[in-house]
């Protein structure tokens, strides 16, 4: 906890050092509670994982179907049968349950026997759905990750282009007064006056549509992270490294989570394959039958089996598994077909990352310093005399549009920067000794 105290100053001539001390003490009140409250990326991430129902709806999915893994391995339930056999309808003994000798009241049970290894089959198909749901599970959990990262750097980049503007809006509004001081004293132009209010409109229209665009990217992180949005950010972590290599892409995208779901369902396509095989032989049936007659007759047992005819097994049963099989094949190729387009994709963001980086680094050696010092020499050369307003504001414009510039490219890398970060599991990630890259270079302090 920060305080500030002061005491009375012993005469008036020392007021305004102690309205000084007053303000920087509530500035520096302000710039802790700021701290205080600062949204880091990490908390951001861990804030929408637990607020997350996609997650919730994976674990019930998974949930279910480890559950209809269980029922499904169990034999049928019995059929419990009554009945009434040879019940005779007209003559003396009509309707009578103990006359005629043929007229039988029956209970019986029947169990139909499946065969264990049919039962195994049709559970091992369920928890193969289950583990293709917590696949699913993953794949949300990773899009959950990468797209609040996105909303949270992209709201990060929109209030670093707002600070710029602003500090500009200052510098434009001073070079307003320079230029009505210029004009009162003959030195300058009405038209200079204008010039430099223009300069200042735009500034300020700038700054509306910033504000607007910070708007909205708060309104994009509450979806991930709900009221906590509206807190201020933290510095971003380091954007400088990825955990990929540019070669053996392959390898390293084995535990892509997209690649590992359809994986998965391809394991749940060769289970139903499975369970189509095992269906080429019919499970039976038995029947045990209990039937009581009149007092006058003995009563009865009977046995039944049942057997299923599969007599045309070739265009029912092996037509079932070659579409099964089938489906296993197309799931196969799709899999295949997919490892090829993510590891394109990825290489083509490792390259953007790589080349970003660069011209980043540039503007940091070269462009940027190089606005400035165009900034000030026009300025310097106005103040002399010997230049004029206009180029004082067009470098003072293109220093603005540099700066922002920077920070658009700066927002693209970051944007890669998660595309990649959060591309595998954290628990399929590489150590944090092993996450150095090739391609790893140093972050600037203008981004940061």
């Amino acid at each position: 906890m920060f305080s500030v105290s002061f005491e009375c100053p012993p005469s008036g001539r020392h007021h305004r050092h102690w309205a000084r001390l007053l303000v920087l003490g509530f500035v520096l009140v302000t710039m802790n509670g700021y701290a205080q409250q600062a949204l880091p990326l990490d908390r951001a991430l861990q804030l929408a994982q637990s607020r997350s129902r996609q997650l919730t709806a994976q674990d019930a999915a998974a949930t279910a179907s480890r559950e209809m893994a269980q029922a499904a391995g169990q034999l049928p339930d019995p059929t419990l049968k009554l009945g009434i056999n040879n019940l005779p309808i007209d003559g003396e003994d009509r309707f009578s349950l103990t006359q005629d000798f043929m007229t039988m009241r029956s209970v019986g049970v029947m169990q139909e026997i499946t065969r264990g290894d049919k039962l195994k089959a049709r559970s091992a198909r369920f928890n193969r759905e289950a583990e293709a749901a917590e696949a699913g599970r993953a794949v949300a959990l990773s899009n959950l990750r990468r797209d609040t990262a996105m909303a949270w750097l992209d709201r990060y980049y929109q209030e670093r282009m707002l600070d710029v503007l602003r500090t500009q809006r200052v510098e434009a509004g001073l070079q307003i007064e320079a230029a009505d001081a210029a004009y009162r004293g003959g030195r300058g132009t009405q038209a200079d006056v204008f010039a430099a209010r223009s300069m200042v409109a735009q500034i300020d229209d700038r700054i509306r549509q910033t504000e607007k665009q910070i708007a909205t990217a708060k309104i994009k992180l509450a979806r991930w992270i709900g009221d906590d949005a509206a807190h201020a950010l933290d510095t971003p972590p380091n954007l400088g490294a990825v955990p990929f290599e540019p070669f053996g892409l392959e390898d390293q995208l084995a535990h892509h989570p997209q690649i590992a779901l359809m994986a998965k369902q391809e394991e749940v396509a060769r289970a139903d394959a499975d369970i189509a095989q095992s269906n080429k032989r019919a499970d039976w049936s038995v029947e045990l039958m209990y039937s009581q007659r009149g007092p006058a007759y003995s009563n009865m047992v009977s046995v039944n089996v049942s057997v299923p005819l599969q007599w045309d097994q070739k265009d029912r049963q092996d037509r079932e598994l070659s579409a099964k099989l089938a489906v296993a094949e197309q799931m196969r190729a799709q899999r295949e077909e997919a490892i090829r387009e993510h590891v394109a994709d990825t290489r083509m963001w490792l390259q953007e990352w790589q080349s970003n980086r660069e011209r980043l680094a540039h503007y940091d050696s070269a462009l940027i310093p190089l606005s400035l010092e165009r900034t000030r020499a026009a300025i310097a050369a106005y103040r002399g005399g010997s230049g004029q307003l206009t180029s004082v504001l067009e470098a003072r414009r293109m220093e603005i549009d540099t700066r922002m510039d920077r920070l658009r490219l700066a927002m693209e890398t970051a944007a890669l920067w998660a595309q990649l970060e959060y591309l595998i599991p954290a628990e399929h990630s590489a150590t944090s000794g092993e996450r150095a890259s090739p391609l790893t270079t140093t972050t600037t302090a203008t981004e940061k």
